[in-house]
């Protein structure tokens, strides 16, 4: 390892040791690993082409694949040879690690799932791609000025990628736009525009380098990379217009898609890598096998979300425009290849595009799209549409080209049967199946947390790594009085780990011994940030009307970015922050009561806040989480949960037990018949003092001075429509919280519920999740394991 850190010290970066930076040696480090990844990864990609194995074919718009030297170190279990190396060499390990930009690829729990997933067929030896963005930045990275979000570009780009390879051989044309002819029986697309897909691939190792799969990201490329006669004649922009089309493509995730512009460019994105994940999948096939109309057997594509539903026409139009099949046959065919995942009941995040603008880009596609529609209202008619109210709806298109459709935990699909794919669901009783979410127990437990880790691999052996469900072992510890003194020791190690940070970031202290209450994810009305922020007020006028009722202090910990466009989301950011600017500076209570809200939540920083939080707000409306996997994180590294009955906080709570899970809230059926009462929040409010005088406080500007208006749209939506039912559940959610102060005060059978928590979780490995998949959708296995250890 010395030798391999030192060597591409000088051959790959040219520098010796005296003058390497950081980066240095952090680029050399980790290219010794790569090194050691690719004897895996090539040994792999061999045996699976020469036992011509089924691949799984995952595409995501999102890769939240977060830093990467901890994490490939230790599924190579190279960790200690590799600190052990660099300490010979007098660098640091950690230090490495965190000098290691957090790649933008994703904006939370989408993204994430998909590494996790990665992570677990790389680890079962499951033959499998992954396919994505490469974007240039990414998700914007969020600052605050004066308590208000700014975004900036994500700049983990602007230093070069260690664990990649360009693959500029592989690559495909992407067309945009123009028109189709038909003539002998044929459709011709003339295309306007074009972009070439280059790929990029990053080994992915599973645990103890067991097998490797491949995640392949797609940049954009010009056609034409300069074009010197425009040049020449001065029109400079033009010269470039080529060029800028495709860096445009790839530059940013989740471009603002409230303007014309900024939908064309997201449907663009959408259809560049999906096109270029089908190309790249069917040469992949045609490489051992001779006749296209047996593509499924090879082949499982999984769509991840509707952002790549384009995929199903996509198919077809290779099938019968490339290959000269049928179009009946080829949508037959497409359908039995595809798998839809979906991962929302929100109809706002169900995809759907103006039929115009549609045909405008993917004109070809549209034309398929109406023959896949007729022949769906041939066999079922009266059935539900895709093409609808001048509009091309992704879900339904996605539901109807995929042979099987998996909601994310078994409440939400039950929901995605009875609501949103209702009808669909009658005419297809067996298509929607369950699927639970699940985490990677390498990263999100062994990696992110070694003080716990290694206190559990102490007391029953590593075998829980690539096996969460050992940990049923640790069970039996919940009685054993030096064990939680151990548990709670490694809780409080990373508490003091989280407290420094906050200290050297933020510049705010933060006692370790009060309770750390954390809700960290995407802001989104849903999942309620504003009725914790609520409910911390609420708390604090408490404490200021008795401070010596014996209260148990508590740090309030936000973390998570809200959408560009969406207002309101950006609105609830600034009241947290301005809340917290009054509540942190009070002297009455700043020893009992602390807001913490860092900005640009990642993942580098999940791995720091969950191993370090006490309590887990899981807080969503009923019936609007898909499943969640934040949940799982922090119950696995044993934190309590507040929550309602809503995703996996259902299955949670059955796995770790009823007694140590804090539940509150209406059911989801519940908060469907509330809504159907007019006036049901302003009833509640009136009935709740405590809820009416912290909205007061908000409307007369007691944490806005200056602007006392500031917030009178967010609190009349409370009172006048209150959508996502936080006056339902306020004072239920204030009464829950207390019974966790109380709870948390003993300290002993507190550590037995953590405990209990931790030892509950093995069901949620994603490891079980992909087992799921492997068998219920995509009909594959591992491949020769023999085999393997034999070529590596």
């Amino acid at each position: 390892m010395k030798d391999a850190i030192l060597a591409h010290l000088r051959y790959g970066l040219g520098k010796d040791a005296s003058h390497s930076s950081v980066y240095d040696w952090r680029m050399a480090l980790s290219h010794a690993l790569r090194d050691r990844a690719v004897d895996h990864w090539i040994p792999s990609t061999q045996t699976t082409y020469a036992r011509r194995a089924k691949r799984v074919y995952y595409l995501s718009m999102e890769f939240l694949i977060g830093r990467l030297v901890e994490d490939m170190a230790a599924n190579l279990g190279a960790t200690e040879e590799a600190r052990a190396a660099l300490a010979e060499l007098g660098q640091d390990f950690d230090t490495l690690v965190r000098d290691e930009p957090d790649a933008a690829l994703g904006n939370g729990g989408l993204g994430r799932l998909a590494a996790c997933f990665m992570d677990s067929l790389a680890t079962l030896g499951i033959p499998a791609m992954g396919y994505g963005i490469r974007y240039e930045h990414g998700l914007f990275e969020q600052d605050f000025v004066d308590g208000q979000q700014i975004e900036k570009p994500e700049t983990w780009l602007s230093q070069k990628h260690a664990w990649e390879f360009e693959r500029p051989e592989v690559q495909y044309s992407i067309t945009f736009g123009g028109h189709v002819e038909h003539h002998d029986g044929r459709a011709h697309w003339h295309p306007h525009e074009t972009v070439f897909a280059t790929a990029h691939d990053t080994p992915v190792i599973g645990w103890r380098g067991r097998w490797g799969n491949t995640l392949r990201l797609w940049s954009a490329q010009p056609v034409k990379v300069f074009d010197l006669a425009s040049f020449n004649r001065g029109d400079y922009l033009s010269a470039s217009r080529s060029e800028a089309l495709a860096r445009t493509i790839c530059r940013v995730l989740y471009p603002d898609d409230t303007t014309e512009t900024g939908k064309e460019l997201r449907l663009k994105q959408e259809y560049f890598f999906t096109a270029a994940s089908i190309q790249d999948l069917i040469r992949r096939f045609l490489v051992t096998h001779d006749d296209i109309r047996r593509l499924d057997e090879a082949a499982a594509i999984q769509l991840n979300d509707t952002h790549p539903a384009i995929a199903g026409p996509e198919l077809v139009r290779l099938l019968v425009d490339v290959h000269g099949l049928g179009m009946g046959e080829a949508i037959d065919l497409a359908r039995r290849c595809l798998g839809y995942t979906n991962h929302t009941l929100l109809p706002e995040a169900l995809e759907r595009w103006p039929e115009w603008l549609f045909g405008r880009v993917l004109p070809r596609h549209l034309e398929i799209i109406r023959e896949i529609e007729a022949s769906h209202q041939a066999e079922f008619a009266g059935s539900p549409r895709i093409l609808d109210h001048g509009n091309v709806q992704m879900g339904e298109l996605a539901f109807i080209m995929a042979h099987k459709v998996n909601g994310v935990s078994a409440l939400h699909t039950d929901l995605v049967k009875q609501t949103l794919f209702s009808d669909l669901h009658r005419i297809h009783p067996t298509r929607i199946i369950n699927q639970t979410n699940g985490i990677t127990p390498r990263r999100w437990l062994h990696t992110c947390n070694p003080a716990l880790s290694g206190l559990i691999t102490g007391a029953i052996g590593d075998g829980w790594v690539a096996d969460l469900e050992q940990l049923k072992a640790l069970k039996d510890k919940t009685g054993d009085a030096a064990f939680l003194s151990d548990f709670m020791a490694a809780k409080r190690y990373n508490k003091e780990r989280l407290s420094n940070w906050v200290r050297q970031t933020l510049g705010q202290s933060i006692d370790p011994d009060a309770m750390f209450d954390v809700q960290i994810k995407r802001i989104h009305e849903y999942k309620r940030q504003h009725m914790n922020i609520l409910e911390t007020i609420a708390l604090w006028n408490e404490m200021r009307a008795n401070p010596g009722a014996g209260w148990q202090p508590r740090v309030k910990i936000f973390g998570g970015k809200a959408a560009p466009g969406y207002h309101v989301a950006k609105e609830i950011i600034h009241l947290i922050n301005d809340v917290a600017t009054v509540i942190n500076s009070d002297p009455a209570t700043k020893d009992l009561l602390q807001i913490v809200y860092p900005p640009n939540y990642n993942v580098t920083m999940a791995e720091m806040l969950i191993p370090a939080a006490d309590l887990s707000e899981q807080i969503s409306t009923a019936g609007k989480e898909a499943s969640g996997t934040g949940n799982m994180k922090f119950a696995l590294n044993g934190a309590l949960t507040i929550g309602t009955l809503d995703g996996a906080n259902v299955e949670i709570r059955e796995h770790v037990g009823a007694e140590n899970f804090f539940l509150f809230g209406l059911t989801a059926q519940e908060i469907m018949e509330a809504r159907k009462r007019p006036g049901f929040a302003r009833a509640t409010i009136e009935q709740s003092p405590r809820m009416q005088r912290v909205l007061q406080q908000i409307a007369e500007g007691r944490f806005s001075p200056g602007d006392t208006s500031r917030y009178h749209g967010f609190v009349g939506n409370l009172w006048d429509h209150d959508y996502f039912c936080v006056s339902q559940d306020f004072d239920n959610y204030y009464d829950t919280q207390r019974r966790a102060d109380e709870a948390f005060g003993h300290r002993d059978a507190w550590a037995a519920m953590a405990l209990a928590n931790t030892a509950g979780m093995g069901w949620f490995s994603s490891d079980r999740t992909i087992q799921g998949y492997a068998r219920d959708i995509w009909d594959v296995g591992p491949a020769d394991a023999t085999t393997l250890e034999k070529t590596g």
